[in-house]
């Protein structure tokens, strides 16, 4: 079987160690995570992770069952890239002289949809938010212009599709209000 990138979805209650013993499942199985991002969901009081892996779909659908034994765990769900609308966001800091004596740079910033966010004598910091693929590209152009920082967020992402995850969350926040 072919690996590709997918995308697990995972919906939990906001417990301590929780984010260790999913880590976990994936170090068993000598998986590396690509991205993870960690937010509250549409519903109050549960969490939502975004893992990034790549993997086989036999592989995927193994660690989606071992997740899902997990007692917090509320429901999981994995997607492919088609099935996802997906986004980093990045920050770049460069030394302000590098990036004032370059008037390419300033066009390319332009053309990539970046923003300049801060300004100093010293340092501009650029934000770009877009496919890994853009963001990465983006780096590539600043490195040479004296790249003081660089961070990346986790990828975020949505399905395409409507989620049946709703109707059991809805249940699930519904039964621990009346606990």
């Amino acid at each position: 079987m072919e690996k590709k990138n997918y995308t697990v979805s995972i919906y939990t209650e906001n417990n301590l160690g929780l984010l260790s013993r999913i880590a976990a499942i994936f170090l068993k199985r000598h998986i590396n995570i690509e991205s993870i991002t960690a937010s509250p969901s549409e519903v109050t009081e549960v969490m939502r992770f975004i893992i990034i892996v790549n993997v086989t779909e036999e592989q995927i659908k193994k660690i989606v069952g071992q997740i899902e034994k997990q007692i917090e765990v509320i429901k999981a769900f994995y997607h492919t890239d088609a099935e996802t609308i997906y986004q980093e966001t990045a920050l770049y800091k460069i030394k302000s002289q590098d990036f004032l004596d370059d008037h390419n740079i300033q066009d390319f910033i332009k053309e990539t949809n970046a923003r300049i966010v801060t300004v100093t004598k010293e340092f501009f910091v650029i934000e770009k938010t877009g496919k890994r693929t853009e963001v990465d590209a983006l780096y590539e152009t600043l490195k040479p212009y004296g790249l003081m920082q660089f961070v990346r967020s986790g990828t975020i992402a949505v399905t395409k599709n409507e989620m049946p995850i709703s109707g059991i969350l809805e249940k699930f926040n519904t039964t621990n209000s009346l606990s």
